[in-house]
């Protein structure tokens, strides 16, 4: 899954990114106003940790601006002002949740996968289809009833298909998703192939479908019908 953090005081966004890369997340970092704008706008994240007062300009105003272009995005206002006006704003314009800062970082986590529940997965805590369950707090792969020992890519790739089920995603897309800002270290998109037919693989010696499609020149989607 991955999460924007979108935070002005470096300690805060190094304590919250190395925090929530433990747990499995890959995250990315705005400092300021403008460039916080720009992600969030440019790229797609399953939940953007936003804070208020940023050098530039307003948080609230990030949120408004997202939710007109991409109202399915999932956020949570971080911030040290416990202003009620600025809860209900955020709540009113569209936000998930509202932080006060200091928070402990398993409460935010806490968070976050119920925003991420809520938004991709109808509430529910494990993730079924068809043969497979996925099971997210436990990074966990059922298929027909049997563990499938994944890696943390190969999880991730199967973890956004399921998320975009009869969706094509363009090899870019993927690329983005798994590497975020790291994405310009690949030379090439040679490395999706080959995580997509270890991911395969897996699943076919569960006795589970190949669900995955190849949509040649584009990219792949999971076929869902």
């Amino acid at each position: 899954m991955k999460i924007l953090i979108i935070e002005d005081e470096k300690g805060i966004s190094d304590s919250i990114s190395t925090y929530l890369s433990q747990e499995g997340y890959s995250c990315e970092f705005a400092g300021d106003f403008n460039s916080g704008e720009e992600k969030a706008l440019l790229h797609n994240y399953d939940c953007i940790l936003l804070d208020i007062t940023l050098p530039g300009g307003n948080g609230l105003t990030i949120l408004k601006n997202l939710k007109k272009e991409k109202p399915d995005v999932g956020v949570i206002i971080i911030s040290a002002k416990n202003s009620l006006d600025d809860k209900v704003t955020g709540l009113d314009w569209g936000a998930d949740d509202y932080l006060t800062k200091p928070f402990h970082l398993s409460e935010l986590n806490s968070r976050i996968k119920s925003v991420i529940r809520r938004r991709h997965f109808k509430g529910q805590n494990e993730i079924t289809f068809n043969e497979m369950r996925l099971i997210p707090d436990e990074m966990q792969l059922m298929v027909n009833n049997q563990p499938v020992v994944l890696t943390k890519k190969e999880y991730d790739l199967l973890l956004y298909f399921l998320s975009n089920k009869n969706r094509v995603l363009t090899k870019e897309s993927i690329a983005e998703h798994l590497w975020g800002d790291h994405m310009d270290m690949a030379d090439s998109y040679d490395f999706i192939y080959v995580h997509i037919k270890n991911l395969r693989k897996k699943i076919i010696e569960k006795s589970g479908k190949d669900y995955i499609q190849t949509v040649y020149g584009v990219g792949y989607k999971l076929n869902a019908t």
